[in-house]
């Protein structure tokens, strides 16, 4: 499968890229744990159908000692008693701000209350804004069909 576009070959893209990716190291950075940011981003690519992101995501997270079973089973979340009260929250929150055309109002005031009660507002901003930056990411390669794969842990950090 070749890519329908090469963001590195493209000026373009390459300027695009430099601030955007500016903004995932600051979110890296951000008081949000590590290891939630990681289950997030996973499952937003997952809903979205994102491989290269899944791809990257899974990688990570294994890297930064994340276990096999709780990987396999962030999909399936809901039914796994493998995550933290706090996790259930944050992947929650992400799936209703990542299928906001299916929530019909997108997340609820309940959604909102459960992820407050375990993230402080610094946090929260993080969640809502990595929920936010998967998203349009997931969208980037999912367009221009990127190839998964291939991901190297570190590669873009």
């Amino acid at each position: 499968m070749d890519a329908r576009l090469n963001y590195f070959a493209s000026p373009t893209a390459g300027k695009a890229l430099k601030h955007f990716m500016s903004a995932g190291k600051a979110l890296k950075d951000s008081p949000l744990p590590a290891v939630t940011q990681e289950l997030v981003a996973l499952r937003v690519s997952q809903i979205n159908g994102c491989a290269v992101c899944i791809d990257m995501h899974t990688k990570e997270a294994a890297a930064a000692g994340e276990t096999s079973v709780r990987l396999h089973l962030v999909a399936a979340w809901r039914e796994a008693t493998v995550f933290t009260e706090a996790e259930r929250a944050a992947l929650e929150l992400a799936e209703q701000g990542t299928r906001v055309a299916d929530a019909a109002g997108g997340v609820s005031d309940e959604v909102w209350a459960r992820a407050a009660k375990h993230y402080d507002e610094e946090q929260l901003t993080a969640l809502v804004m990595l929920v936010s930056f998967m998203n349009t990411v997931n969208r980037l390669n999912i367009i221009t069909q990127q190839p998964a794969g291939d991901y190297v842990v570190g590669q873009f950090h």
